[in-house]
């Protein structure tokens, strides 16, 4: 829809004449056209991903486009690619016994999978008659919103693909979600899980009668532990629920983190003391007619009362708790590691999660509190001993994954940036470095899979191809035995692989922010055996949509290389002047910056709508993708250490196109980038002009220790009694408040448990007491993310950068969500 003018001239009569100003309308209607809702209907699936089986090296997966949906089985070594059943006759048969109608275009299958025999798969499908729901005053006394007590029926098949059988099962077990709170041991023998803050099994005859019916009076519990308490439990104690929902759930089963060995005989489990860890609280307004607290525990940086890890061993032969002595540094953290899950083992209804080593011992990791120091370790249950393996130190914070085990335990393949690049490096068992694996300027991101009989790496990396967006992913290969590395996927796109166990298949689906993704099958060597799947944008592109365009600039310091996307509205005049709005996030864990194709445009496609040019761009300090150095950037200056780049793009933009206008700029982000827009604010007043800061850690000594203290650093100090304390300081944006000048939007979730709310609170204090002007909203009920009010504040948001960005004062209706969601408006 062409733009229309509010106010075409503004006649001011002054001694030395007359000037006049234009005043765009926000274009809503646009905006509308892209809602969450409406992009469901668009943008259907974008990726293959694939559900390997365990006797071959077939997979399904199942395809969505604007002619419904399809479900593929494909064999690789045969290169041939069908459909699963016939759709329609399928539909045919579903609708004979369920008696509701459903033709094959529109057909819906739940939670698919193949049996044992791979000939069978078992699926559900939703019916439209309602029954009685079970438990339902349980239901109901939890959410008094509640109106009747009926479900959808849900019809459970079986499907023989050899003789196109269709088969309903009657006596289907309830659904495995059911039993969420069960860790089964390898064999199924035993299923062990917490309850009362303390540890319980049952044997597999009695799981199958608790997951029946889970108040079965005759189910028998044997209990292991009896010292469980409150806030040091096994398990789950249940902090985080409002202090209401505690209560009423103190009685149900719960998971417990478990890992057994492959004999299902012993297990071990880590348990945290948090008993001396301080309380913080949120309030439910919203939920009853009294407001309910909800009481969690909260370590923050800098507090001397941390929570306290144990590790503990457990063994059925002796019916021995051991607790194992493996405390090395003050306030430590432990990482229990588990085994690697296998591709073909996301179907399972069930998956023991075993312990990383063997039948005599399990590894985990040990880092000090400023995570300067990590030792890689393993408990030797033959000796009753732990054992070093590999010991990383460094002057920054250390990232580390799981090692990898191969040959039969007797060789490990580690990540590390000890060189100031992320690269992977073989160890014999006793801690030898036999050899580095990869090298060079480009950062290994993770292991995809290993293939033990051939000694070969499969990983994925970026950086490593000259000419390409260095933050584009691909798929390598390497001998564990050294040589070169080869690219398997090949294409100046982002990549996204998923290899078969044996390592001989991979599915790839590659794409750029302004590219169709597209799927394909590849062999280990990277050659391409055939095209999968090519993405339907067409609802897409017919409804106006348009490719954003990637871009590259120089940091502040006019050497670093960065990276950013630019969304321009969909109806753009180059002749026009827009202003420009940045879409932040400051990292060090990743940069608000999308490298393929995303369906999610809140923030930048559907934004520019109004009427705005918007940018995601990276920062120094902003991606763990690259350089250490680059990485590490921020390290103890983690408020300010990415805005002098944010404004370097500002004034780079600017110089490229005539059409931004960099005396308008708005700054936009969440979580992280609700701090950073803020903090853009009041750092640099006389640029960044309007902000909508949403849920921002605007202070964060009161944001939680673990990403506080890693990327800002905290220092340890030791007097000489030897006592150790830890000092954190650090920047925040209160501190600030007088340099407010523009527009600034505050919001928060009142029951925000990650990003409190007080830290916007406190930031609203400050600037109070500064005399600024400001505006605060606060979304009653919600969390970090926002849940059901994300689309009202999408619209209050694109309602503050239009007034004040585009100079258009009037907004459409307070009922604006749903008077957009699905037709146009007319203001």
């Amino acid at each position: 829809m062409k733009q229309t003018l509010l106010a075409f001239a503004f006649l001011l009569t002054w001694t030395t004449g007359f000037s006049q100003e234009q005043v765009y309308e926000g274009n809503y209607e646009m905006a509308a056209r892209f809602s969450p809702e409406k992009m469901k209907r668009m943008v259907f699936s974008t990726s293959v991903s694939p559900h390997w089986l365990k006797k071959s090296d077939r997979f399904w997966y199942e395809y969505e486009t604007s002619e419904g949906r399809n479900w593929y089985l494909v064999d690789p070594v045969k290169k041939t690619k069908s459909q699963l059943f016939d759709k329609d006759k399928l539909a045919m048969e579903i609708t004979r016994i369920t008696k509701d109608p459903v033709d094959g275009q529109h057909l819906k299958l739940e939670s698919l999978k193949f049996l044992e025999d791979e000939n069978t798969i078992r699926f559900k499908v939703k019916g439209t008659e309602e029954v009685l729901k079970k438990d339902w005053a349980e239901i109901k006394a939890k959410d008094k919103s509640k109106k009747d007590s009926m479900e959808k029926k849900t019809f459970v098949f079986h499907y023989t693909i050899s003789n196109q059988q269709l088969t309903e099962i009657t006596d289907a077990p309830k659904d495995p979600e059911r039993a969420s709170w069960a860790n089964i041991a390898p064999d199924s023998s035993k299923i062990v899980f917490a309850k009362h803050n303390n540890l319980y099994w049952m044997d597999k005859e009695n799981f199958l009668k608790a997951v029946k019916d889970e108040k079965d009076s005759t189910v028998v519990e044997h209990q292991l532990t009896e010292d469980g308490v409150e806030d040091f439990a096994y398990g789950s104690s249940g902090r985080g629920e409002d202090n209401e929902e505690m209560e009423k759930n103190k009685d149900k089963r719960k998971r417990a983190g478990v890992l057994w060995n492959e004999a299902s005989s012993e297990f071990v489990i880590s348990r945290t003391d948090q008993r001396k860890v301080k309380d913080l609280w949120v309030l439910h307004n919203t939920r009853d007619p009294r407001p309910t607290l909800e009481t969690y525990k909260y370590a923050m940086p800098g507090d001397k009362e941390q929570p306290i890890e144990y590790v503990y061993h457990y063994s059925f032969d002796s019916k021995e708790m051991k607790n194992l002595p493996i405390a090395t540094f003050k306030d430590q953290s432990v990482n229990l590691y588990s085994a690697p899950a296998p591709a073909n083992a996301r179907d399972d209804d069930f998956r023991a999660s075993t312990w990383l080593g063997d039948a005599d011992e399990f590894y985990f990791g040990i880092t000090s509190r400023d995570l300067k120091r990590v030792d890689i370790a393993r408990w030797n249950l033959t000796t009753g001993t732990k054992e070093v393996v590999i010991e990383e130190r460094s002057n920054t914070y250390i990232d580390f994954p799981r090692p990898e085990l191969v040959n039969g335990g007797d060789e490990l393949i580690f990540w590390s940036e000890r060189d100031g690049w992320g690269h992977f490096y073989l160890y014999g068992k006793d801690g030898t470095l036999k050899r580095q694996l990869t090298s060079g300027a480009f950062h290994t991101d993770r292991v995809e899979r290993v293939d033990e009989k051939g000694r070969r790496l499969f990983f994925v990396a970026n950086g490593r191809e000259k000419g390409e967006d260095p933050y584009y992913e691909h798929l390598y290969s390497v001998s564990l035995d050294g040589g070169a590395i080869t690219l398997l996927n090949k294409g100046d796109f982002n990549h996204s692989s998923v290899m078969n166990d044996a390592g001989s298949f991979f599915v790839n689906t590659y794409s750029r922010v302004n590219t169709v993704p597209v799927s394909t099958l590849h062999d280990r060597t990277g050659a391409k055996i055939m095209d999968l799947e090519t993405a339907d944008l067409s609802n897409l592109f017919a409804a106006g949509y348009q490719f954003p365009e990637p871009f590259t600039f120089k940091a502040d310091d006019g050497i670093t290389d960065l990276y950013g996307v630019m969304y321009k509205p969909f109806d753009f005049d180059s002749t026009r002047k827009y202003p420009l709005i940045q879409y932040v996030y400051p990292g060090p864990q990743t940069e608000a910056v999308d490298k393929a194709f995303s369906a999610r445009m809140d923030r930048t496609d559907r934004l520019a709508q109004f009427g705005f040019v918007v940018v995601t761009l990276g920062n120094r300090g902003g991606h763990p993708g690259r350089s250490k150095w680059y990485h590490n950037y921020g390290y103890g200056d983690l408020r300010d250490y990415g805005l002098a780049d944010k404004k370097a793009a500002i004034e780079q933009l600017a110089d490229r196109h005539e059409f931004i206008d960099a005396s308008k700029v708005g700054i936009h982000g969440h979580s992280g980038g609700g701090f950073m827009s803020t903090a853009a604010m009041l750092v640099y007043p006389d640029i960044f002009k309007v902000a909508v800061s949403s849920a921002g850690n605007h202070e964060n000594n009161i944001y939680n220790r673990w990403w506080s203290e890693k990327h800002h650093g905290v220092k340890e100090q030791i007097n000489a009694k030897g006592d150790t304390t830890f000092i954190y300081q650090i920047e925040k944006n209160p501190d600030l408040a007088k340099n407010l000048k523009g527009h600034l939007m505050l919001s928060h979730g009142d029951v925000d448990n990650n990003v409190h709310p007080a830290n916007s609170i406190r930031m609203a204090n400050m600037l109070m007491k500064a005399g600024k002007r400001f505006d605060f909203v606060l979304l009653p009920g919600q969390r970090h993310g926002y849940g059901d009010m994300t689309e009202y504040f999408f619209w209050r948001m694109g309602d503050y950068f239009v007034q004040h960005l585009l100079g258009d004062n009037t907004p459409p209706p307070v009922d604006m969500v749903e008077m957009l969601r699905d037709k146009p408006l007319t203001k």
